[in-house]
């Protein structure tokens, strides 16, 4: 390839549009229809504890139908096992459980000349738990097909109905919306911008803790900026995303990632990846104070039964987490492609870079490995 020869337009936005995960969908419908296997093991463990242990399979199919449509969907299986993580070093808060989760979805997507629209839906289900959800979302293209526009609108419902029988019959409404653009800046660069507001009314507490009462409304904003180069020489790709979170609980999260795709020989695809993470607490989190005459785990002047919002959940506290991955991937031919994805998973109060971080938040190390088989037809 002469690496001086500029692309037309449409070659650099082709070429362009593979340095993005599928975020959007194609200008184009698939020409060709795919199903995809994969099998997820995850683990986390703290010091000298092993906790939960997640056995994940699950197959994703794509199809193009009569040219100018195409059907997406997914199912997966999550047998998970174990005992709950310690969240406070000075308690253990640990219970043995066994739980098994199912979900699928199904988008259908209609391909325009200027654009796509497209309809899904997706539930989930467990013994405590059922979630149902809908969403539309529809992409427009500049003239110069350089730009591509992205709006979304979804809803859901979510049943609640833990077994200690704490709430009955307990519900959960959202309504998501998303607005985002795609633009092809240069023939190696491609960038892309989304936003998301989330806002959701009903059951938020944690019902297997024994002190946690949330506010019963959620408001949530997300803003995800992503920026790709292709390095021609390098036959390699760059991928830089910055990720900014907030809610109304007084939640905010930073996260940055890096991913370095490398083509190498014979068809193989080498991907490692490193990803920081940083949040502050909610406003009504607490830390358990434990000693004489504290009434721990409870928060000094905690009534029973008040109206006081409070939680000592870990995910709402204030912490820092570092995930470090590789992935490889091999193209064996025109049909078949397989890869293996590693991940190493590390979270510390002490870690974070905003706020006032948990003093007594106990470690928490997690492992996966994905292992996965795609088949074009």
């Amino acid at each position: 390839m002469d690496h001086n020869k500029q692309p037309s337009v449409g070659q650099a936005l082709l070429a362009a549009a593979m340095l993005l995960p599928a975020v959007v969908h194609a200008e184009t419908p698939p020409e060709r229809g795919a199903i995809s296997v994969k099998y997820l093991d995850y683990r986390e463990s703290q010091p000298g504890l092993d906790r939960i242990r997640v056995h994940a399979p699950s197959i994703s199919v794509l199809a193009p139908v009569a040219g100018d449509w195409a059907i997406a969907a997914s199912a997966t299986t999550d047998d998970v096992s174990g005992a709950s993580p310690r969240y406070h070093t000075a308690v253990s808060g640990a219970s043995r459980m066994h739980d098994l989760r199912k979900a699928g979805d199904v988008a259908v997507t209609r391909y325009l000349p200027g654009g796509t629209i497209s309809l899904g839906a997706a539930f989930s289900t467990e013994h405590d738990y059922r979630s149902r959800a809908l969403s539309l979302q529809g992409t427009v293209n500049s003239e110069d097909k350089n730009t591509t526009w992205a709006f979304g609108v979804g809803g859901s419902d979510d049943a609640i109905n833990p077994v200690n029988r704490i709430v009955a019959n307990e519900g959960r409404q959202t309504v998501n919306l998303l607005a985002g653009v795609t633009h092809v800046f240069t023939p190696v660069d491609i960038g892309q911008l989304t936003y998301t507001h989330t806002s959701g009314h009903g059951y938020y507490s944690d019902p297997y803790k024994l002190v946690d009462n949330r506010p019963r409304k959620r408001d949530q904003d997300t803003l995800l900026a992503q920026w790709n180069h292709r390095f021609v020489g390098l036959d390699a790709t760059s991928r830089l995303s910055y990720r900014y979170y907030r809610d109304s609980f007084g939640v905010s999260a930073h996260t940055l990632s890096t991913e370095w795709v490398q083509s190498l020989a014979g068809g193989w695809t080498l991907t490692p990846s490193l990803r920081l993470y940083s949040q502050r607490a909610a406003h009504f989190y607490f830390d358990p104070v434990y000693g004489a005459g504290t009434g721990a785990p409870f928060p000094p002047g905690y009534v029973f039964g008040g109206a006081a919002f409070t939680s000592a959940d870990q995910r709402l506290s204030g912490f820092g987490a570092v995930t470090a991955g590789i992935k490889v991937a091999r193209q064996i031919d025109q049909d078949w492609s397989v890869d293996l994805k590693l991940e190493r998973y590390e979270q510390r109060g002490a870690w974070r870079a905003f706020g006032d971080g948990s003093a007594g938040l106990a470690p928490l190390r997690a492992t996966s490995m994905q292992i996965g088989f795609t088949r074009l037809w």
